[in-house]
């Protein structure tokens, strides 16, 4: 009963939270290496909302372009010089991480002391990335109901990452016992060829010594 209050307790009371940072500006082309990224973790076809709001504004000689991809090669949003609040929303096409890359160009004609953007960024997935508002007053639903099917929206994508994770360690415990095992008939093998190397050498010598009449 404490352990279902807890879990009630931690859907209903979700944990929101930006990153903030500085990103300093450098002279020159865009360059991958320069980049500076958030990654995160997202199983496939699940709602992902990208919120960043960035300091400073258009034509003060600071050029900040974001770059959204995941590790599969997946590009999802490019946008090219942010200034303020800018929200981006994509479904994932694959289990795995993606990264939200930001790199901070200086374009000014004369020199700019100490030139970097602030950001706030905030990543929302699945359920939390939905306007519940918004999917409240689109179906009429009462503030209770939407906030029950909230919690039975996020119950399901913990029990479908746990699902995930089961599958994971099934697939990584055949991976390990399939190595094992041809671990195992590599050093039998190999023991069976030195035992047989050796006899052949007892064999060969003492054929090579009655031979030449020393035995």
């Amino acid at each position: 009963m404490m352990l279902a209050l807890k879990l009630l307790l931690a859907f209903a009371v979700p944990l929101i939270s930006a990153l903030k940072f500085d990103i300093q500006a450098h002279p020159g082309q865009e360059s991958a290496s320069k980049e500076r990224c958030i990654r995160n973790f997202v199983q496939k076809d699940q709602l992902v909302v990208v919120t960043a709001t960035s300091s400073g504004s258009k034509g003060d000689g600071q050029v900040l372009n974001m770059h959204i991809k995941d590790a599969v090669g997946n590009d999802y949003h490019r946008p090219r010089d942010i200034v303020g609040e800018n929200r981006y929303a994509f479904h994932s096409h694959a289990d795995s991480a993606f990264d939200v890359c930001f790199e901070n160009i200086l374009n000014a004609q004369q020199a700019v002391m100490n030139p970097m953007r602030s950001v706030e960024l905030d990543i929302d997935i699945g359920a939390d990335a939905k306007d519940w508002s918004a999917i409240q007053a689109g179906e009429k639903l009462k503030p209770m109901e939407a906030e029950l099917r909230r919690l039975s929206e996020s119950a399901k994508e913990v029990t479908d990452e746990m699902d995930y994770l089961r599958s994971r360690e099934v697939k990584l415990r055949d991976t390990n016992e399939s190595t094992n095992e041809r671990v195992k008939w590599f050093a039998f093998g190999t023991m069976g060829m030195l035992v047989a190397l050796g006899v052949w050498q007892v064999v060969y010598l003492r054929a090579y010594f009655r031979s030449k009449h020393l035995i």
